[in-house]
């Protein structure tokens, strides 16, 4: 009898993985490459050396597709649907003149996939716009974190309080991109207010929390207000302007 029973009892277990992997589909991670418009399983040769970890639900909103190589798991159904906006949302052209007045429904999407330090992060873009590239390198528009370098400075200690706080609200997020006047510095970096799902623009966040100043050297759309949450940081004390910040 256990014999017989055998088949059908693999044959349960098997759809009850199947079943049980499905549902936790969102929590997968697959890899990206910088160039490519595919996401692969861990170990797929078309990896090489670029190897980007990613959320499959992340991957699946982005638009990429499953390798045909190493066949991932197929995106959650959630995913499906995705269109990413075809031109750049830029807040001056927009006549944005606060940061919450923004609307990320129309802005470029991408996924963090590296982090540098506060002000600065890679991110992403399976297609993207003919301006763009599918890796790019950004610097937050507006704000200026202090360095991790330099630890003898006691303003550029506080650089590793900032770069946490960039890496843990970032990194491995789908994110909103909105643009301004220039669309890069002299170094070639693209020029970005990162907003989250929540509406929220990261920038601001740093200067309201503290871990940045307000980068008046070139003007920019939001210029008065990022000047208004830096000082609002220093009158309330936090953050860099926390007494006994080390």
């Amino acid at each position: 009898m256990t014999a017989r029973l055998l088949p059908a009892i693999l044959a349960a277990a098997f759809l009850l993985l199947h079943l049980d992997c499905g549902a936790q589909a969102s929590d997968l991670t697959v890899y990206i490459t910088q160039t490519g418009r595919s996401y692969h399983r861990d170990g797929c040769p078309w990896l090489g050396r670029s190897r980007i970890p990613i959320a499959l639900f992340e991957a699946a909103a982005l638009g990429y597709a499953p390798c045909r190589t190493c066949d991932p798991p197929a995106p959650p159904a959630e995913a499906s649907g995705f269109s990413a906006p075809g031109e750049l949302y830029r807040v001056n052209e927009a006549g944005v003149t606060c940061s919450d007045w923004a609307e990320p429904a129309r802005m470029l999407r991408a996924a963090v996939v590296r982090h540098i330090d506060g002000d600065t992060v890679y991110v992403a873009l399976p297609r993207p716009p003919a301006q763009l590239q599918s890796f790019e390198r950004v610097r937050l528009l507006g704000v200026d974190t202090p360095p991790k370098a330099h630890p003898n400075s006691r303003v550029q200690r506080f650089g590793e309080q900032a770069s946490e706080f960039t890496r843990r609200r970032l990194l491995h997020q789908v994110v909103h991109l909105a643009f301004d006047w220039e669309l890069r510095d002299r170094y070639g970096r693209l020029l970005a207010y990162i907003y989250l799902p929540d509406g929220s623009c990261h920038n601001a966040e740093l200067l309201r929390e503290g871990y940045a100043h307000a980068y008046t050297r070139f003007p920019f759309q939001f210029l008065e207000e990022f000047r208004g949450l830096e000082r609002e940081a220093r009158a309330q004390g936090r953050g860099l302007w926390a007494p006994g910040t080390p």
